[in-house]
């Protein structure tokens, strides 16, 4: 059934290292909604997997890359990442990123 509720105050971060952590929200089967916190400076190194993903820009700057297509994202700002396509990010200003995945990021469950 995955995780119904996801209580922020409940939840904890999983420090991934380089200036990057993790929180896993919400989930089931088909989706899952992730925060990913950034210092300045820090990278989502380059990656592809076989989810679509949106993220959207809650807090900070970020400059976006999706298929060699360049963007800077701001607070408000989104984009949708296609499966299997390479995409990451450079947090050009302290902030957090509200991932989305469909299916949901099974690999993210082995690491909470």
């Amino acid at each position: 059934m995955g995780q119904l509720f996801g209580i922020d105050n409940d939840m904890d971060w999983l420090d991934l290292g380089n200036g990057v952590r993790r929180k896993l929200m919400s989930h089931n089967e088909q989706l899952m909604v992730v925060k990913v916190r950034f210092e300045q400076g820090a990278v989502g190194e380059p990656h592809a997997h076989p989810h679509v993903q949106i993220s959207y820009v809650s807090s900070g700057k970020f400059s976006y890359s999706i298929a060699g297509e360049e963007r800077i994202l701001v607070v408000g700002d989104t984009c949708i990442v296609p499966p299997n396509v390479l995409h990451g990010c450079v947090c050009l200003e302290a902030g957090e990123l509200i991932d989305s995945f469909t299916p949901s990021r099974t690999d993210f469950l082995d690491t909470r």
